[in-house]
């Protein structure tokens, strides 16, 4: 493909492209998202643009685009980007990719936190591409909270700044802390938080269920949580009671088999109004509940 000229030396327009894409993919969607990626679109601007020419530097990075997604790498690290409720988050290997069932988590802290005065502190823990942390201030009004994200790898830390940076004045209550779970957060902030929510690694070693794209693609250490995929809960839920305020809340999501387990785990640290919240698929997604 080149920039100018005649169709017949190699032009094609973005309408043309679209559907070149779509017959080789087979994924009406995923050709669409590539092109609006790679000319710099949104969906209405790709609509207004369908008779104009491809540039060359476009055509090549579609081709690129196509070439991984056929070797297996998911769509979402090809884009490298992904919606999560009112975000377009980066997203690449270093970090999981945001999923639908997550953003349900985000509503059950919105909803806790809705009576109450401004200036609650959230902690976000292994907040990966900052999916959860940056949604809540982004739909908090300006100025009520205080969103902490940890994680123990540097490279999300890394991936979620940058997503914070990408939504501009709503991220000005973000803060960011490396380290395992609790060992992130400086000891002023025990027993003074209003939440702690977390999507930690919930899957068993042996998990069968796992996608094989997931297991090979996505980061080891934001899936596996040892033979029985409670091992990081454990030390989630067991620290929760140290750092909550009274009336503080507990919310994480869990394997749609954990929720009894994960309940006993609260009940056994002490926390009550325990809740088993469902995502819209109506399987046990998330367990939740509020230090006394």
């Amino acid at each position: 493909m080149t920039a100018g000229g005649s169709r017949e030396e190699g032009h094609i327009t973005w309408s043309e492209m679209t559907d070149r894409v779509e017959s080789i993919l087979g994924e009406r969607n995923a050709a669409r998202w590539m092109c609006e990626t790679a000319g710099g679109f949104d969906a209405d601007e790709l609509r207004a643009a369908r008779d104009e020419w491809v540039p060359e530097r476009a055509g090549k990075q579609i081709e690129s685009m196509m070439r991984r997604h056929l070797a297996g790498e998911p769509l979402q690290y090809v884009l490298g980007r992904w919606g999560f409720r009112r975000l377009d988050l980066m997203v690449d290997p270093r970090v999981l990719i945001p999923r639908p069932e997550t953003e349900l988590i985000v509503d059950i802290v919105l909803d806790h936190v809705a009576d109450s005065p401004e200036g609650v502190t959230v902690v976000d823990l292994g907040t990966g591409s900052g999916a959860i942390g940056l949604s809540l201030l982004h739909e908090l009004p300006p100025g009520a909270a205080t969103v902490w994200m940890t994680d123990s790898s540097g490279d999300a830390l890394d991936v979620a700044r940058a997503n914070a940076a990408g939504i501009g004045r709503s991220a000005a209550g973000a803060r960011f802390a490396g380290g395992s779970w609790y060992g992130a957060l400086d000891e002023s902030l025990r027993g003074t938080l209003d939440v702690i929510v977390s999507n930690p690694p919930y899957i068993a070693a042996d998990d069968t269920e796992l996608e094989s794209a997931v297991r090979e693609w996505e980061p080891t250490s934001a899936l596996i949580a040892g033979d029985d995929g409670l091992v990081d809960l454990r030390e989630i839920v067991a620290g929760a009671p140290h750092w909550l305020r009274a009336g503080g809340l507990l919310v994480t999501e869990i394997g749609h088999t954990q929720a009894s387990a994960v309940k006993e785990l609260l009940h056994a640290a002490g926390l009550g109004e325990l809740r088993v919240h469902r995502d819209l698929s109506g399987r046990d997604r998330f367990v939740s509940g509020v230090r006394s």
